[in-house]
Parts: structure tokens; C-alpha cells; sequence
């Protein structure tokens, strides 16, 4: 069974046992959280599709992991402007694994 959930912006397919990075949530590495806005849930005969979200169905997770991602250089250039700048950024994620789908 699978679950399409959604979590800071963006969409995430997820199944038990799966890791998966998401935007940064708050609490402590072994800490459990509740993913309650899933959008559909498949693979086991018809899949439920929410509309928008499911309101019976949650995921629930395992956090492993507060860390922050690689570096991502941002550089920008005019050429015969004498104009150059370079700056980086790391964004920080927050590692799931998938415990639990209810449904």
C-alpha cells in the first residue's frame, strides 16, 4: 500500500518502511509524527483519491534524521560589467521513515 502525502509545498509518494526528505519539521530525531494531509492512498484493489485531502486516512512517521542538505553555489555574472557574486545556501531537511499507514 502506498500513500501520496503533502507536506511543506510539495507532494511525496510513500509506502511502509520508506525514507523519505522532507521539508524541515519541528522535533527531536526518534520523536513519532502524524501526516494527516493525504491526498490518495493505492495498491490494494481501487485507489481513494481526497478532494482535496482524506480526512480518515493518516501516515504516521519516524524521525531520523534533522540535517542540513548539500551546498547549492548561486553565482551571478555580467559580462564587461566588472559584476560577480557568489553565494551559497543549504537548505535544512528532515528525514521520515514511514511507520504506519492508516487508513
Amino acid at each position: 500500500m502506498y500513500a501520496v502525502i503533502a507536506t511543506g509545498g510539495k507532494q511525496y509518494r510513500v509506502k511502509e518502511g520508506s525514507l523519505v526528505r522532507v521539508e524541515k519539521l519541528t522535533g527531536d530525531v526518534g520523536d513519532k509524527v502524524v501526516l494527516d494531509r493525504v491526498l490518495m492512498i493505492g495498491g490494494a484493489g481501487e485507489p481513494k483519491i481526497g478532494r482535496p485531502t482524506l480526512g480518515d486516512v493518516q501516515v504516521e512517521a519516524e524521525i531520523t534524521a534533522q540535517d542540513r542538505a548539500k551546498k547549492i553555489v548561486v553565482f551571478k555574472f555580467m559580462r564587461r560589467k566588472k559584476y560577480r557574486r557568489k553565494y551559497g545556501h543549504r537548505q535544512p531537511y528532515t528525514e521520515l521513515k514511514i511507520t504506519k499507514i492508516t487508513s
